[in-house]
């Protein structure tokens, strides 16, 4: 059972805290600076929301160590306030939190009898595992989820539900997987004959997903025609990502809502991928790219840094030149002017 509350002293040092103000303080819940009260605990990670910590009731907010603080207030001074904030959370309500009030395996769920389930599973009402599945210890797997067959799953992994797992995929550990996600879908291939008609080819690959990766909800991640597509270990997948055929997304990307990317492309590591992103087919991005949103990709990307636009340059530059086209009356005008000018002189 976890604890009610906790006092300003205990929370600094479980989450490696500077505290400025009273130790003695109880906290007892944990809010957003708008709606804190006394017994709450907030936190700051943007100065664009200073005006709301410097009006907030918390009984402590989380700053980070060069945030200006009113001695008169309760602070948590941490180099990463979310993270330390993650902490209390954890601290109140443990953390693995309750997802659902079914426990083990709930009797409509439909298991094949060569499926093989590990120690300490929920499996929800509804849910289907086929033959030669594998999953690990810990694992829960929601309403409706479907599993195919030959799949393999590792331990710690939540399927929220309606998950799709198409057949042969492989799973690692500590994966999450939001709801109505489909992972193992036919990549998007067709062979058009002389007189219009697309026959489809056969995708006989799978899916990976190493450990420690997070995938949104309605993201989709399409099997590879012959070999894997991979998400590599630590990456971030926001809802309604399109990932297609082949695709290697590397170590600790960022991939948000409604980016698209098209078959055989390989990310480095750390890349941050924005919204409404498209990614042509077989590209390579290194590591340490930050792409802005609603940019176009065509070209492989060899040097870190920050792009946009369509097609996607540096960011400076398309900065500049987004600036300049917001003038080009002026331009206009003066290069007018300046012909007339020109006439002018030439014909006197």
């Amino acid at each position: 059972m976890q604890r009610k509350e906790f006092s300003l002293k205990e929370i600094a040092q479980l989450t490696g805290s500077i505290l400025v103000g009273n130790p003695e303080v109880l906290i007892a819940h944990v809010s957003d600076l708008e709606n804190a009260g006394p017994n709450d605990a907030s936190f700051l990670s943007n100065c664009r929301y200073e005006h709301a910590m410097k009006i907030s009731k918390a009984g402590v907010i989380f700053v980070q160590d060069n945030t200006f603080v009113n001695t008169d207030s309760n602070f948590l001074i941490n180099e990463n306030p979310s993270r330390a904030f993650q902490q209390l959370i954890e601290l109140f309500h443990g953390k693995n939190l309750k997802l659902t009030a079914f426990e083990n395996v709930h009797p409509s769920a439909i298991i094949h009898e060569g499926a093989t389930l590990g120690k300490n599973i929920q499996v929800g009402p509804l849910a289907v595992i086929d033959g030669n599945v594998s999953i690990g210890d810990n694992a829960r797997i929601g309403a409706g989820c479907i599993i195919g067959l030959g799949t393999l799953i590792g331990k710690d992994c939540i399927l929220h539900p309606r998950v799709t797992i198409r057949e042969n995929c492989v799973i690692g550990d500590r994966v999450v997987i939001q709801p109505g996600a489909v992972i193992g879908s036919c990549g998007f291939g067709f062979t058009t004959d002389k007189n219009g008609r697309h026959t489809k080819l056969n995708q006989i690959g799978n899916v990976v997903i190493e450990d420690d990766v997070e995938i949104g909800a309605n993201t989709t991640i399409d099997r590879a025609r012959f070999k894997s597509t991979t998400i590599k270990s630590g990456t971030i997948i926001d809802n309604l990502v399109q990932i297609a055929h082949g695709v290697v997304i590397g170590c600790q990307n960022i991939i948000v809502s409604q980016a698209g990317i098209a078959g055989s492309t390989e990310t480095g590591k750390h890349v941050v991928i924005a919204g409404q992103v498209g990614i042509a087919g077989h590209l390579k991005i290194c590591d340490g790219v930050m792409i802005a949103a609603q940019s176009g990709v065509t070209k492989s990307i060899t040097k870190p840094g920050k792009y946009g636009g369509f097609t996607a340059i540096p960011l400076s530059i398309f900065n500049r030149n987004h600036v300049h086209s917001l003038k080009l009356d002026k331009y206009v005008k003066e290069i007018k002017e300046l012909k007339n000018r020109l006439f002018q002189l030439e014909n006197k």
